[in-house]
């Protein structure tokens, strides 16, 4: 059954993503009380973007690529990549409801249809883990930034301190996947993905450690929120 739930098959991840999308945006912020999108903001400040251009990997609806677009001082070029359809619909509307100049493309994570060395910044918000090869999508991200530029990823994490990482446990394990399941009507049991491909990912040191052997240097990872997320900064 786990090895069912975590098939991280393009087709199976763009269906999975497709069928939760009308209810996307509003279990992210209701299960995450609202703290992803101070997450989000942390991102924008620890990596600006000043020239341009930026890439969002993994885009979903938008929302990094939106708090890109409200925090540069000068406007940049933005582009955010999905493999889901449905999400970029929704992430077209919300650009448009913002005034926001955002360009998204369908495209596959793990063969960017982008030169190399063209982005000053790349980044990827909760996506990584829903790549089919994480570390072909972390090569490709590397590739396509211009070499002293910044990859950023933020990806949930697993918290250290043993009270808070059982309370956290209980939540995501068992009440996360039961309310999401049940507005969604997800029939990929998106909810029940959640916390087992968290649970089975790599994170600190060891997603550190991916992203060296990827080709980045000085890289760096805050734990935020006591852990439950983790943003991680290296160098081209």
């Amino acid at each position: 059954m786990t090895q069912e739930l975590l098939d991280k098959r393009e087709e199976r991840i763009r269906r999975m993503f497709g069928e939760i999308a009308p209810w996307y945006d509003f279990l992210n912020h209701f299960l995450s009380l609202n703290i992803d999108k101070r997450w989000r903001r942390k991102t924008t400040r620890r990596v600006p973007v000043k020239e341009g251009p930026l890439l969002d990997l993994c885009t979903g609806t938008g929302d990094l690529a939106l708090t890109y677009r409200n925090s540069t001082v000068k406007p940049v070029h933005i582009v955010g990549t999905d493999l889901c359809a449905e999400m970029l619909v929704r992430a077209q509307v919300k650009a448009a409801k913002n005034r926001a100049n955002i360009d998204f493309i369908e495209a596959d994570s793990q063969h960017l249809p982008f030169p190399d060395n063209t982005f000053e910044v790349t980044t990827v918000s909760f996506g990584l883990r829903n790549i089919t090869d994480p570390h072909q999508g972390l090569a490709e991200m590397v590739r396509v930034t211009k070499p002293g530029g910044k990859v950023a990823v933020l990806e949930f994490s697993k918290p250290r301190n043993r009270l808070l990482g059982g309370i956290y446990s209980f939540y995501f394990r068992r009440i996360l996947p039961k309310i999401g399941q049940w507005l969604s009507k997800s029939r990929d049991n998106a909810y029940s993905y959640l916390p087992a491909s968290v649970l089975q990912f790599p994170d600190g040191k060891d997603l550190v450690a991916w992203m060296e052997k990827a080709g980045l240097k000085s890289v760096t990872f805050e734990p935020l929120t006591f852990g439950v997320a983790t943003l991680y900064i290296g160098q081209k």
